[in-house]
C-alpha cells in the first residue's frame, strides 16, 4: 500500500491541500457542523489527483452493542443525548481526476477529505523545486456532523448484515462463530491498512524530500547548460573575432608592403596582435572543456593563426633597411616644429607690439578729437564775428539811408520856401504852408530819433566786439591753464584713495584743520593735478615739509559732487560671503566714476583677505565708543580696495567681536554688529567729516538710521541723508528689546510698533523694520522684489511697514563689476575671449573637463553649471533634480558651492560621492573664486532655480560669459531674464529660458527647451550668446538711479533748511570749461540782439 501510494503520488507530481470533510453520528437529531480550514502551498507544475479513503464498518460485535444499548436507553437518550464514539476505520485509496483529490472515509458516519489546489503560479517558475513550508501550511477541514439513522429494534439492525454480493445471492443464516472469525479478521485487516497508511504518508513525505533533491539538481543541471550555451555564444563571437582580426592583420600587412611604416610600430602591433591571439586562444580552450567539438576546431584556427603571424613577423625583419629613411624624415620634422614654433613666438610678439601701437593711436585719435573740438569753437567765434560785421554793415547802410532822408528833408526846405512866396497869394497856400511846417517838425523829431539809435547801435556794436574779445581772451587764458585745472586720468583709483587717507589721517592726528582736510578731500575728489603734483614733489620730504607743501594749496577751494559713505559688513573681495559684497563694491566704483567721493567703512575681521588690500596700515589715533555704559577704545585702519578708500574699524573689546574666524553665524551677532554700528558714525563725528549720504546695508549696519537721528544728529553730525539697502527681507536680525540698550538706543522709546518693535513678537525688536521707519530713502535689490515684499508672503512680517513707507521704498535692479567680470580680460581663464570670437570658449571647456576630470570625447556635448549657495532659498530640491536631469538629457553638470545647513551639505556630499568617478558629473562643495570664473566661461547653460530671488547676480555674469540663462521667474530673475519663446517680450530682450512653477516639471520644461536649441538650432543659439554676451548689466544705469535719489534727498533737505549751503558746480571747471565759454558768449549776443531787433521794427 505504501510503495502504491508513493508511486502514485511521484507520478503525478502531486502537491495539494486537503480539504477534509468529517462526519461524526450523534445520537441527537440535531446535527453540528465544524469547520477548519489549513492551507498548503504546492508546486503549480504539479497535477492534481485524487482519491477516495472508504471506511467500512464490519464489526458486528460493534453493531450488537449499539443494538442491545438501544432498548434500555431509548427513553434516557431522547432527554440525554450523549455523542457516540466512531467505529474503526479502513482506509481505500481511489485515484480521481486531475484537477483534484478526495478521500472519503465511510461506515455508519462518513468522513471525506477533499483535496482541491490553493494556488497557481507562473509559468516561468515551472524549473523551481518544490518547496512546503511549516509557516504556509494550512489544511482545510470541514467537519460535518450528520445525524445518524435510529435503532427501533435489533432485528432491524440483524438485517443489515445481508451482505448483497456480486453473484445477487443472499445470505439469509450464518452462525455466530463465522461472524466473530470475520470481526476479527476484519479488525487485523484495519489494523494492517491504519499501518500501511502511516507508512504510505513517511513514504510520501519521503518522496517529497526526494523529489525536492532532484529538482534541485535538475535545476543546476539547467543552469550549468545555459552557462554552456552562453560559452558556446562567446566563443561563437570569438571566432568571428579571430576572423576580423585576421582579416585586419592581412590588411595591414598590405599596407606596410605599400607604405613602408615604422619597424617598430608594426612589430608592436603584430607582438600586440599575437598576445590577442594567445589570450583567445587560453579563453577557448577553457571554453573547450565543456564544448569539445566546437572549441577544439577554433583551437586548430588559432593554432594556424599563430603560425601565420610567426611567419608575418619574420616578414617584418625585411622591412628594417628601409625604416632609416623614415627616421630621417622625423628629424626634419622635429626641426620644422621648432622653427615652427619661433616663428610663433616671433608673431606673438609683433602682436603684442600691434596691439600698443593700436592704444597709442586711440590715445592720439583722442588728442585729435579734442583738438578738432577746439577748432570747431575757434569756427563758431569766427562765425559770431562774422554775424557781427554783416550787422555794422547793416548799420552802415541805416546811416546812408539817414542821408538820404536828410536831402529830402533839403529838398522839402526848398519846396518850403517857394510855398512861401505864394503865402500871401491864397489861403489855401497858407494852410498847406502850416500843413508842411507840422510835417517838418515830424521829421526833424524823426530824425533825431533815428541819429540817436544809429548812435546807439554803432555803441552796442562796438561792446559786442569789446565782449567778443574778452571771451575769446578768456578762452585763450582757459586753454593755456586747462592742463592744470582739468582731472588727472593717467593716475589709477589707488592713487587717489590713497591720498584720501594719508590727508583723513592727518586731521584724525589732528595735523591739519578740519577745513583744510575737506579742502584738500575735495581736489584729491576732482583728481586736481596740483595736489598730484604737491604729493610728488612732497613724496620724498619729511611730513612737515610735505605738510606745508600741501596746505599751500587750499587758498582756493573748489566745489564737488556728493560726500557718500557707505557701511557695509561686506566688501568684495576682502570680505565676501555673498551678494551684498559685489554690490557695495560695484556701486561704489561705479559713483566714484560719476565724480562723487565715495568712502566705506568696514569691520576688521580676522579672516579677511589682506592681500586683497593696498597700502593698509594703522592710524596713530584711538578712536572710543560707547557700548555696555562704558568707552571702548577701536583702533582704526586705513587702506584702498579695488581703488576705493577704506575704514577698517577694530573693536579692543574683550569679547574679541570680529576675531571669530567667521564673518556671520555667531550667537552673539546682533551685538557684535550694533558696536560696529555705533563705532562707524562715531568715527564720521571724531575724523569731522560732512557727508551727503550715509548708505547702510542689511540687518547688519540696520543700526545706523535710529543711531543717526537719535543719538549723532544732536552731537552735529547732521549734513547727512541716510539710505537703507536691504538685500534680502529673509534675514531680519530681530532679538530681544533689551539688547538694544547696549549701543545706547533707549529700548523704551525705540520698542514701539511705529519704530522698531517686530510686527510678529512685541518683546522683539527688528533692526530692518527700524532701518525701514528711521531712513530717507530705503531699497532694495529689483524692481519686481519690491512688489514681492509687500505681500504677506514676501514680506516675512514687514509687509505692512513696507506699504506704509511706500512712497519712500524703490527697487533698483544690481548691476555686476563689468571690469572684474570681462572674458576678454579675465586672467583666471585658460584662453580669454569676446563675442566676435568664441572659439575661447570651447578651449575654457575643454580645459575645465580636464581639470576636473570629466570626458571630453564630445567637444559639443552641452555643459551645464550652477554657482550657488546650498540654501533652500535657492531651490537646492530643484538643484538636485536638474542634476539627475541634464545626465538623462545628455549633458555634463558641474555644481560649485556650500551649504551652511548641515543637513543640506551632508546630502550633497552623498550625491558627489555617488558621482565622484562620473565622467559628466562633478560637485565641489565649497567656494572658489578662480573656479567660478573658469565655470561661467565653459558651461553653455547656466541654471537658477530659485524659489525666491531678490535680485541675483550669478544669472548676469553667466550671460556676460555667453552662458544662457534657465531661471525660475522671480524678483531680480524675473527683470533680467526673458524667455526666447515669449512673444510678448521684444526680440532684443530675449535672452534665456525660464519657468514659473517652482517644481520637476517647471525645470523639466526650461531646460528640455535648452537643449532643444542648443542641439537642433545651432545658428539661433549662436546668435542668442552673442546677444547675451552684448547686454549691459554695469553699474551705470543703476549708479545713475541711486545718484538721482541722492540728489533728490539732498536737494528736499536743503530746501527745508535755507541756511544749509548750497551745492554749487562750477561752470569753467575740467571738462565744463568749454561749455562755460559757450554760455559767456551767448549771453552777450543774446543781451544786445533783442534790443537791435526791436530798435530796428521801430525805425520800420
Amino acid at each position: 500500500m505504501a510503495t502504491k501510494l508513493s508511486t502514485y503520488f511521484l507520478s503525478h507530481r502531486l502537491t495539494t491541500a486537503l480539504n477534509c470533510n468529517t462526519i461524526t453520528a450523534n445520537a441527537t437529531n440535531d446535527p453540528k457542523h465544524t469547520n477548519v480550514r489549513f492551507l498548503l502551498p504546492f508546486h503549480r507544475s504539479l497535477s492534481f489527483s485524487s482519491f477516495k479513503i472508504r471506511n467500512q464498518n464490519l464489526s458486528s460485535q460493534y453493531k450488537r452493542r449499539q443494538m442491545n444499548k438501544s432498548s434500555s436507553t431509548e427513553d434516557s437518550e431522547s432527554h440525554h443525548p450523549q455523542p457516540q464514539p466512531p467505529p474503526p476505520s479502513v482506509l481505500s485509496v481511489v485515484p480521481d481526476d486531475e484537477t483534484g483529490a478526495s478521500v472519503h472515509v465511510d461506515s455508519e458516519t462518513s468522513t471525506s477529505v477533499d483535496v482541491e489546489p490553493i494556488e497557481q503560479l507562473t509559468e516561468a517558475q515551472n524549473s523551481q523545486r518544490l518547496t512546503v513550508s511549516p509557516e504556509a501550511k494550512a489544511l482545510a477541514i470541514d467537519v460535518n456532523v450528520e445525524e445518524d439513522e435510529e435503532h427501533s429494534s435489533a432485528s432491524d439492525e440483524m438485517k443489515q448484515l445481508a451482505v448483497n454480493m456480486g453473484g445477487g445471492e443472499k445470505l439469509s443464516s450464518i452462525q455466530p462463530e463465522d461472524l466473530i472469525g470475520m470481526i476479527r479478521n476484519a479488525e487485523k485487516n484495519t489494523l494492517l491498512l491504519n499501518k500501511a497508511r502511516v507508512y504510505a504518508l513517511d513514504d510520501l513525505e519521503r518522496i517529497f524530500h526526494e523529489k525536492d533533491k532532484l529538482q534541485g539538481e535538475i535545476n543546476v543541471l539547467e543552469r550549468r547548460l545555459a552557462e554552456n550555451d552562453a560559452k558556446m555564444k562567446v566563443a561563437a563571437q570569438e571566432k568571428i573575432r579571430v576572423e576580423l582580426l585576421e582579416a585586419q592583420l592581412e590588411k595591414l600587412r598590405n599596407e606596410l608592403a605599400e607604405s613602408g611604416a615604422t619597424e617598430r610600430s608594426v612589430s608592436d602591433l603584430f607582438e600586440s596582435q599575437n598576445n590577442v591571439f594567445n589570450n583567445e586562444a587560453s579563453l577557448l580552450q577553457n571554453n573547450t572543456l565543456l564544448q569539445n567539438s566546437s572549441v577544439h576546431s577554433l583551437s586548430e584556427e588559432l593554432g594556424l593563426l599563430r603560425t601565420e603571424n610567426m611567419s608575418l613577423k619574420n616578414d617584418i625583419e625585411t622591412l628594417r633597411a628601409e625604416l632609416s629613411n623614415v627616421k630621417n624624415t622625423d628629424e626634419r620634422v622635429v626641426t620644422l616644429v621648432k622653427q615652427h614654433s619661433s616663428m610663433k613666438s616671433s608673431l606673438q610678439d609683433l602682436e603684442s607690439k600691434l596691439i600698443a601701437s593700436q592704444e597709442e593711436v586711440s590715445k592720439l585719435s583722442g588728442l585729435k578729437v579734442e583738438c578738432k573740438d577746439l577748432w570747431e569753437k575757434v569756427d563758431t567765434l569766427q562765425v559770431l564775428l562774422d554775424k557781427a560785421t554783416k550787422r555794422a554793415d547793416q548799420a552802415i547802410l541805416v546811416l546812408q539811408q539817414n542821408q538820404d532822408l536828410r536831402k529830402k528833408v533839403d529838398k522839402l526846405e526848398e519846396s518850403l520856401e517857394k510855398a512861401v512866396v505864394y503865402k500871401l497869394s491864397s489861403e489855401k497856400l497858407q494852410q498847406y504852408n502850416e500843413l508842411m511846417q507840422q510835417k517838418m517838425k515830424l521829421l526833424e523829431e524823426h530824425l533825431q530819433r533815428s541819429d540817436e539809435e544809429i548812435h546807439s547801435y554803432v555803441q552796442l556794436y562796438q561792446d559786442s566786439v569789446q565782449e567778443f574779445q574778452d571771451a575769446l581772451k578768456s578762452l585763450k587764458e582757459e586753454s593755456s591753464k586747462r592742463a592744470l585745472d582739468e582731472p588727472v586720468d593717467d593716475m589709477p583709483w589707488e592713487f587717489w584713495s590713497h591720498l584720501l587717507l594719508i590727508i583723513d589721517g592727518w586731521l584724525l592726528e589732528k595735523k591739519i584743520s578740519t577745513d583744510d582736510a575737506k579742502l584738500l578731500r575735495e581736489m584729491v575728489w576732482k583728481r586736481d593735478g596740483r595736489i598730484c603734483e604737491a604729493y610728488m614733489e612732497s613724496r620724498e620730504k619729511k611730513e612737515r615739509e610735505a605738510l606745508a607743501r600741501f596746505l599751500k594749496l587750499t587758498s582756493s577751494p573748489k566745489s564737488s559732487g556728493l560726500s557718500i559713505i557707505h557701511i557695509a559688513a561686506e566688501m568684495a573681495p576682502v570680505a565676501k560671503v555673498g551678494g551684498l559684497g559685489d554690490v557695495v563694491t560695484g556701486l561704489c566704483k561705479a559713483l566714484q566714476k560719476r565724480g562723487h567721493l565715495v568712502e566705506i567703512v568696514l569691520p576688521k575681521y580676522d579672516c579677511m583677505q589682506y592681500d586683497r588690500i593696498h597700502n593698509l596700515r594703522a592710524l596713530d589715533v584711538v578712536l572710543e565708543s560707547y557700548f555696555d555704559g562704558k568707552l571702548y577704545k577701536n583702533k582704526i585702519w586705513v587702506g584702498t580696495v579695488e581703488g576705493l578708500p577704506v575704514y577698517f574699524i577694530e573693536p579692543q573689546h574683550p569679547e574679541k567681536f570680529f576675531w571669530r574666524g567667521q564673518f556671520y553665524g555667531e550667537h552673539d551677532d546682533f551685538r557684535r554688529f550694533s558696536f560696529f554700528s555705533r563705532a562707524a558714525l562715531e568715527l564720521l563725528l571724531q575724523s569731522g567729516k560732512k557727508p551727503d549720504i550715509i548708505h547702510c546695508h542689511d540687518w547688519q549696519t540696520a543700526f545706523v538710521a535710529p543711531l543717526y537721528w537719535d543719538i549723532y544728529t544732536p552731537k552735529g553730525l547732521n549734513s547727512a541723508r541716510i539710505c537703507f539697502t536691504c538685500h534680502n527681507f529673509e534675514y531680519q536680525g530681530t532679538a530681544p528689546g533689551s539688547e538694544l540698550a547696549s549701543c545706547g538706543l533707549d529700548v523704551h522709546q525705540m520698542n514701539r510698533p511705529d519704530r522698531m518693535q517686530d510686527n510678529s513678537a512685541l518683546d522683539r525688536v527688528n533692526p530692518v523694520k527700524g532701518a525701514v521707519v528711521f531712513s530717507n530713502i530705503v531699497t532694495t535689490v529689483s524692481p519686481t522684489y519690491a512688489q514681492e515684499v509687500r505681500t504677506a508672503e514676501g514680506g516675512k512680517g514687514l509687509h505692512s511697514t513696507l506699504s506704509f513707507h511706500s512712497k519712500k521704498f524703490v527697487g533698483i535692479l544690481n548691476g555686476i563689476d563689468t571690469d572684474a567680470w570681462n572674458p576678454a580680460t579675465d586672467t583666471f581663464l585658460k584662453v580669454q575671449y569676446n563675442v566676435n570670437d568664441l572659439q575661447g570658449k570651447i578651449e575654457n571647456k575643454i580645459a575645465l573637463r580636464k581639470f576636473l576630470g570629466l570626458s571630453n570625447a564630445d567637444v559639443k556635448q552641452p555643459m551645464v553649471g550652477c554657482i550657488t549657495r546650498l540654501v533652500p532659498q535657492k531651490g537646492v530640491h530643484l538643484i538636485r533634480h536638474a542634476i539627475y536631469r541634464t545626465l538623462e538629457l545628455g549633458g555634463q553638470f558641474v555644481l560649485l558651492g556650500s551649504s551652511p545647513v548641515a543637513h543640506i551639505q551632508r546630502e550633497f556630499e552623498g550625491i558627489a560621492n555617488h558621482f565622484i568617478n562620473h565622467d559628466d558629473i562633478r560637485l565641489i562643495l565649497k567656494y572658489d573664486e578662480s573656479l567660478s570664473h573658469s565655470i561661467f566661461a565653459a558651461s553653455d547653460i547656466f541654471i537658477i532655480p530659485s524659489i525666491f530671488e531678490p535680485c541675483g547676480l550669478t544669472q548676469m555674469i553667466a550671460m556676460r560669459y555667453g552662458s544662457i540663462p534657465v531661471a525660475r521667474k522671480t524678483g531680480g530673475l524675473n527683470d533680467s531674464v526673458f524667455d526666447v519663446d515669449d512673444d510678448t517680450v521684444p526680440l532684443q530682450f530675449q535672452n534665456g529660458f525660464t519657468f514659473l512653477t517652482p517644481d520637476e516639471h517647471g525645470v523639466n520644461s526650461a531646460l528640455d527647451r535648452a537643449f532643444n536649441y542648443y542641439r537642433n538650432n545651432t545658428e539661433v543659439w549662436q546668435q542668442l550668446v552673442q546677444k547675451d554676451m552684448n547686454m549691459d548689466f554695469s553699474w551705470e544705469l543703476s549708479a545713475t538711479q541711486y545718484e538721482e535719489l541722492y540728489l533728490n534727498s539732498v536737494a528736499r533737505a536743503r530746501a527745508d533748511n535755507p541756511d544749509t549751503k548750497t551745492l554749487l558746480v562750477s561752470l569753467f571747471s575740467g571738462a565744463g570749461a568749454a561749455d562755460g565759454i559757450r554760455k559767456v558768449v551767448g549771453q552777450v549776443f543774446q543781451r544786445s540782439l533783442p534790443v537791435t531787433m526791436a530798435k530796428r521794427e521801430r525805425v520800420r
